[in-house]
């Protein structure tokens, strides 16, 4: 019975401690939270732009 106390204060704990981050991160501004360019990116998220790009060189390479 102690061992599934102990499990489930520890699942709350990091339950609460990711969301605690990611109330920290909005506040501060990040759009995209684990993407490098989140507090400078204009767009909704830039990790998406960088795989957009590769797309658009390799199309433009197969031509």
């Amino acid at each position: 019975m102690k061992e599934n106390i102990i499990i489930i204060i520890i699942v709350v704990l990091i339950v609460f401690l990711a969301i605690f981050y990611i109330i920290k991160a909005k506040k501060n501004g990040q759009k995209c939270i684990g993407c490098p360019y989140s507090k400078e990116c204009s767009k909704k998220c830039c990790c998406n732009s960088t795989i957009n790009e590769e797309e658009t060189i390799k199309q433009n390479n197969s031509k």
